[in-house]
């Protein structure tokens, strides 16, 4: 007879054999699968990519956008204002002791022009003051007198930086006050010779744009 091999057996229980060639195919499954999920999870995130892309090309060719990009380009151009310290100061009325609190802020094109101002600043004060210094309270209680006044120290405020700008032309006479003015120098027989123009000196464009007045008391 011939005799038949039997499984091993550990401490008398006999022990059952698996087969190598299952476990390998169950674990190609298992990597396959994965690495299925891993490209359908990479090609999800780039469709997300593209549509997020191609949604932010229709919001910045929408006018909308157009417009906030112009409103983003103008404040570059925006200009930069430099307020003064207040200005408290004895005007030059007689019958009265009557002083100015004045408050002024310049606009110039930038802030670096506006540091410039700065280093100048203790003239610039110095050059209003005398201005202020020369003038009545009647000379400032209306607008024209506060125009007058503000391109005054707009002018003197530029030179004390070394840059000469042109003078304001004189007020024209009115026409009744010329044509009387002209009959009675006929009447003398000391009719006027026309003046000869003056040459008009070459002046530089004020870099201070405006002269802002933040508060304007007179006592």
């Amino acid at each position: 007879m011939s005799a038949v091999m039997a499984d091993p057996a550990v401490d008398g229980v006999p022990v059952t054999r698996r087969p190598k060639k299952k476990l390998i195919v169950i674990g190609a499954a298992v990597l396959a699968l994965v690495l299925a999920l891993g490209a359908g999870t990479i090609v999800v995130l780039k469709q997300r990519a593209a549509h997020a892309a191609a949604a932010a090309d229709e919001d910045a060719a929408s006018p909308e956008a157009s417009t906030q990009a112009n409103a983003a380009t103008a404040l570059k151009g925006v200009p930069f204002y430099l307020p003064l310290d207040p200005f408290i100061v004895n005007l030059a009325d007689r019958e009265a002791d009557r002083y100015a609190q004045i408050g002024i802020t310049f606009e110039v094109p930038d802030a670096k022009f506006g540091e410039l101002l700065r280093a100048y600043m203790p003239a610039i004060r110095n050059s209003i003051l005398m201005i202020l210094a020369q003038k009545s309270s009647a000379d400032l209680l209306d607008r024209p007198g506060k125009e007058q006044l503000a391109g005054q120290i707009q002018r003197e405020a530029a030179r004390v930086m070394g840059i000469d700008v042109e003078e304001p032309e004189a007020p024209k006479p009115v026409a009744k006050e010329a044509a009387k003015d002209e009959a009675k120098a006929k009447d003398s027989g000391d009719e006027e010779k026309p003046k000869a123009k003056k040459r008009k000196v070459d002046a530089e464009p004020n870099p201070i744009r405006h002269v802002h007045f933040s508060n304007f008391i007179i006592q």
